[in-house]
């Protein structure tokens, strides 16, 4: 830390295959920031998950001096605000910064609940599902438009919100029956850009043969399969 200021205790509750917990790994990374990660099992939380998020009692959660902070967007902006060292996910402008807020709110809004429909529902449900997420993935193809990155020319905001979701992409495509490299190509460019060219999203996202023996375990879970 500079001026040789102590570094506070940073401790993170998640879920090795969560895209919400992931966030905040990846924003950790990019701001060299140590912290111990305290992995939860969702089929029995620890007391200190549901102490910390008596609410919701869901990952992540970050625990910076014994005080908890809950929701992953609300995360990310603590630790802008919290460890201001360079390089910054929200840009200084109050506009873009109000910008960069609805599209991470438009990823929590229209691409997380279709996306676990793909892979956590009954076989009718799929197709309806499958069109909501690629119909928002499209909306995003839009916006990134022929910027490499949401953020501009580096990550940014919306890029640490979305970019975890890629780490599903196969699993969506084998339950949903879609590609998408097919359906959405300028995405899977810069989903393929975010991890080759960024150390701090390449080492936070699980791998994807491991979401999806997660997925298959949560279905037999839920009931979904024998």
């Amino acid at each position: 830390m500079e001026g040789g200021k102590k570094q506070p205790s940073v401790v993170l509750l998640n879920c090795s295959a969560s895209m919400f917990g992931c966030r905040v790994r990846i924003a950790l990374a990019r701001k060299g920031i140590a912290y111990e990660e305290k992995p939860e099992n969702l089929g029995a939380k620890s007391p200190l998950l549901l102490s910390s998020n008596p609410v919701h009692g869901k990952i992540p959660v970050l625990i910076v001096d014994g005080k908890p902070i809950c929701e992953s967007l609300v995360i990310l902006e603590f630790i802008d605000e919290a460890f201001p060292c360079e390089p910054s996910l929200l840009p200084s402008d109050p506009f873009a910064r109000a910008h960069d807020r609805f599209w991470a709110s438009f990823v929590d809004s229209k691409i997380a609940p279709p996306a676990m429909k793909v892979w956590a529902s009954p076989a009718p449900a799929v197709e309806a599902a499958r069109g909501e997420l690629v119909a928002a993935m499209r909306t995003l193809e839009a916006e990134l438009g022929e910027k490499r990155y949401f953020g501009g020319d580096a990550v940014g905001f919306v890029d640490v919100a979305l970019v975890p979701f890629t780490a599903w992409f196969a699993t969506y495509e084998r339950f949903g029956g879609f590609s998408v490299a097919e359906e959405c190509p300028t995405l899977a460019a810069w989903a393929a850009r975010c991890r080759d060219e960024n150390e701090c999203v390449a080492a936070s996202l699980p791998e994807t043969e491991f979401v999806y023996q997660f997925a298959c375990g949560m279905r037999k879970h839920f009931g979904l399969d024998g």
